[in-house]
């Protein structure tokens, strides 16, 4: 009989997380590079018009959740592996009703 103990993740497992997740690194960028990108627009079009854009804003809720769900998966707090491996996640947070400021 085997006494070894049995792993309960193999190498190759590892490794192709491991794949995936520099596959996510440079994507994450992107996202964030995003994120910054909308960020500055809506507040040029806050100056420009004194009122948000409300599609923008939701787009940037929906990028920021996307990239939540990235960083969870490649420092190894989620397996769900994020899209396109698996569909595009939808919002974690409504936006807040009404921007207010100090």
């Amino acid at each position: 009989m085997n006494d070894e103990p049995k792993s309960a993740v193999t190498r190759s497992q590892i490794g192709m997380r491991l794949l995936i997740t520099l596959i996510f690194l440079p994507i994450n960028g992107l996202v964030n590079a995003t994120i910054v990108l909308t960020t500055l627009f809506q507040y040029v079009y806050l100056f420009i018009t004194l009122q948000h854009s409300e599609p923008v804003r939701v787009f940037a809720n929906k990028v920021i959740g996307f990239g939540f769900r990235v960083w969870r998966f490649i420092s190894l707090n989620e397996n769900q592996r994020p899209f396109p491996f698996t569909e595009l996640p939808g919002e974690m947070e409504a936006p807040e009703g009404e921007v207010k400021f100090p």
